[in-house]
């Protein structure tokens, strides 16, 4: 029966627009159709109801039902027989072709969208959509769903085919999925804003991921089997790019983290053992590239990397105690081969750190850590009996590159070689070892050079480093030093424009006691050519500055003797005792062992040594040769030869130097026992009442970057305040301060 309202024949009507519409879906509409459809459309909407039970505009819509229904199960019939990739071809083309038109549709419908599906639905009537969605809907229901397991399939197909090395389509891949996506509308909220990737899942990223676990676990089972661990992770890195690109091409991008994760699982937690196992292999044969590939793989699991830092630790300081075992066979006694041994190691695995490990904290800190326990526990410091020595060699090699002024070419290269020297201080633990040799060493090169300019930009920048490494405290003596040093160049100049009797070139070096680490330790007679000079001296210094004593340090003190007694004029550069014997040879050439030690004041021991170091130069001889150790009388050699006319003959004292060492020693135990006392009065008094553990442990780590204290040196202490009253006993296991 007709269906009519308002005279008008709306069966009539619907003919003449589904025309239109099928016109639409053929791809065979004109503007003026269109605009003729569109008034069609205007028409139904606006006429009037005869109060029967259907509207107009419920009648258009249910007519737009039908006949998405209809066309949809024509066209799946159409293709009911396709599979694999002639099926996403033809999916692809009806797909692209039907949203096309839909839209087309959904414009022609605009009037019905705006007024009447708008209102409807804010009646909660969710079987009324605008009409683009309704044929979103309808090809859900009458054409994707039939159809998505032969489409996940085909589409599953082309993804293997790819994975294998093929060339396929993947924008067959693309539009299936994407279809996908878009049908995750539905009727109570259609806005494809919101779309739900619940048909994305269930219909293809649950199997796609099964697929893909079983696939990486197949390959990788037969990579490992057949290649080295180096070219497994070649492959491994690619797979993880490929995947990537994948995902970024065709699939959705929440699908990217299980896609990851099932990777992680199958390729590298699988192996993990594997890796852990070649790492050693990659570092010894410095397989950089390797390394990195590792490092990036292993850094995507949580734990990855922990046993690689461990791991590189240990080998880092394996391979540092070899290095320095290697030079204490060689010769200990070198402080720049010991140093560049440890320079080596350092550079060699911070390099692995940067371009390996991309600078990963994680591996700095095992840098660190290993190379702190190799620099301060090796051979050189076992054979020494001493963990300080690594602190004692380093000072020395600072006073080697100290010694010497640089050229301009040069500087550039004393300032790099002061910061590596800054690389090594930060791992030594006895760091006030290191400052009492260096502060020995630095004033030895500052007496040496207080009438020149000497080395002092290179000492400044050096002291600066360490005030920078350990605070201001630590680097204050060795400040006052050469604020020393400029005084004593200043009273020099007024001394020699004062003194012009005197007749020879002389110059004395003022330094204060409180800063300078020197002691008068042996007994010596001033020579009498010295005498006239030193007493000048001694009377213009007291007129300038009543109340004050000199203290002459002649251990520390040197000058140059010219010698006319030879074929050649020579001029010899020596210590202050060196010159004290030698002057005795101006009345006679042979003097007995007796008669030197009588006329000098050197003791017999120190003295032995000096005219050994004398002998041995030359410039001396005994009747036996054999016997250099044990003599009486010693001549003067009128046969001494050198091709040098300037000689220095200069040699250290064997007994000072070991007392030195000593004294060293002794004077840092005394100060650290001072320093671990203030730190615990200084805990005390802040705390007032403090438990003995909570104490060790602040002490420790006040302490940490200037030396590592013993526990029982610690107890110690406490005892030492207990008694000075500064601390008392508040009960077994707590102390009270005493203000």
């Amino acid at each position: 029966m007709p269906y009519s309202i308002g005279g008008l024949d709306f069966d009539e009507m619907w003919h003449d627009l589904e025309t239109g519409i099928k016109q639409i879906y053929a791809k065979n509409i004109s503007k003026p159709e269109y605009v003729r459809l569109y008034t069609l459309v205007y028409n139904f909407c606006t006429s009037r109801s005869d109060g029967t039970t259907m509207s107009s505009n419920d009648y258009l819509h249910q007519k737009l039902c039908s006949f998405l229904r209809k066309y949809l199960k024509s066209v799946h019939e159409r293709c009911a027989d396709l599979i694999e990739e002639p099926l996403l071809m033809h999916y692809m083309q009806l797909w692209e072709d039907y949203r096309f038109s839909s839209k087309v549709l959904g414009n022609v419908c605009a009037y019905l969208n705006r007024h009447w599906v708008r209102r409807e639905r804010e009646k909660s009537r969710i079987d009324v959509l605008e009409v683009y969605h309704l044929s979103l809907i309808s090809w859900k229901e009458y054409l994707l769903t039939p159809m998505k397991s032969r489409m996940s399939a085909a589409v599953l197909k082309l993804i293997e085919r790819e994975r294998n090395g093929e060339t396929v389509n993947t924008r067959l891949i693309s539009v299936a999925l994407n279809s996908y996506i878009e049908m995750g509308i539905n009727r109570v909220d259609p806005d494809p804003a919101q779309y739900n990737l619940y048909l994305y899942k269930d219909a293809f990223e649950t199997a796609f991921l099964s697929e893909t676990e079983v696939f990486y676990a197949t390959e990788s089972a037969s990579i490992i089997r057949k290649n080295p661990v180096s070219e497994f992770m070649k492959k491994t890195e690619i797979w993880f790019q490929e995947e990537k690109k994948r995902a970024q091409l065709y699939l959705h991008e929440s699908t990217l983290d299980a896609l990851v994760k099932i990777l992680e699982n199958v390729v590298l937690c699988k192996y993990l053992e594997m890796f852990h196992a070649e790492f050693k292999n990659l570092l010894d044969y410095n397989k950089i590239d390797d390394l990195k590939r590792m490092f990036s793989l292993l850094s995507r699991l949580p734990a990855g990397l922990d046993d690689l830092k461990l791991q590189f630790e240990a080998y880092v300081m394996q391979q540092g105690l070899l290095a320095v075992e290697k030079y204490n066979e060689s010769d200990v006694s070198d402080p720049k081969l010991y140093v560049h041994s440890i320079l080596d190691i350092h550079q060699r695995y911070n390099a692995v750190v940067i371009a390996a490990f991309d600078s990963d904290a994680g591996f700095a800190t095992a840098l660190d850590k290993a190379c702190g326990k190799f620099i301060n526990k090796n051979s050189v410091t076992e054979s020494s009996g001493s963990t300080s020595k690594s602190a004692e060699l380093l000072a020395k090699y600072c006073d080697l590159l100290l010694k010497k002024k640089p050229s301009d070419a040069e500087e550039m290269e004393l300032v790099d070689n002061l910061n590596q020297v800054m690389i090594i201080f930060k791992y030594v633990e006895e760091k006030d070892i290191f400052q009492s040799f260096y502060s020995k060493m630095l004033a030895k090169r500052l007496v040496q050079q207080m009438n020149s300019s000497g080395n002092d930009d290179a000492e400044i920048i050096m002291i600066s480093k360490l005030r920078e490494a350990c605070g201001f405290e630590y680097t204050a003596k060795l400040q006052r030093m050469f604020q020393d040093v400029c005084v004593s160049r200043d009273l020099n100049e007024q001394f020699r424009k004062g003194s012009s009797t005197l007749d020879l070139d002389f110059s004395i070096s003022v330094i204060s006691s409180s800063s300078w680490p020197f002691q008068q330790s042996i007994t010596f007679s001033l020579p009498q050519e010295l005498e006239q000079s030193v007493q000048q001296f001694t009377n213009f210094y007291c007129a300038h500055y009543s109340g004050r004593k000199l203290h002459w340090l002649h251990g520390m003190s040197r000058g140059e003797l010219s010698a006319r007694c030879f074929d050649k004029p020579y001029t010899f550069q020596a210590s202050t005792f060196q010159m004290a014997v030698l002057l005795q040879f101006n009345t006679c050439d042979r003097l007995s062992v007796s008669q030197l030690e009588e006329s000098t004041g050197i003791k017999t021991e120190i003295l032995m040594q000096i005219l050994q170091a004398l002998v041995k130069l030359k410039l001396l001889k005994v009747p036996d040769i054999k016997s250099v150790n044990q003599f009486s009388q010693v001549s003067l050699c009128l046969g001494y030869r050198n091709k040098k006319l300037k000689v220095s003959i200069n040699v250290p004292i064997k007994s000072e130097i070991k007392s030195e060492q000593e004294t060293v020693q002794r004077h840092v135990e005394e100060d650290r026992k001072l320093l671990i006392q203030a730190a615990i009065v200084r805990i005390a008094k802040t705390r007032k009442v403090v438990k003995h553990h909570l104490l060790l442990t602040e002490v420790l780590s006040q302490l940490s970057h200037r030396f590592k204290p013993k526990v029982s040196i610690i107890k110690q202490c406490i005892d030492i305040l207990i008694e000075k009253e500064y601390l008392k006993r508040e009960d077994k296991d707590s102390y009270c301060y005493v203000a």
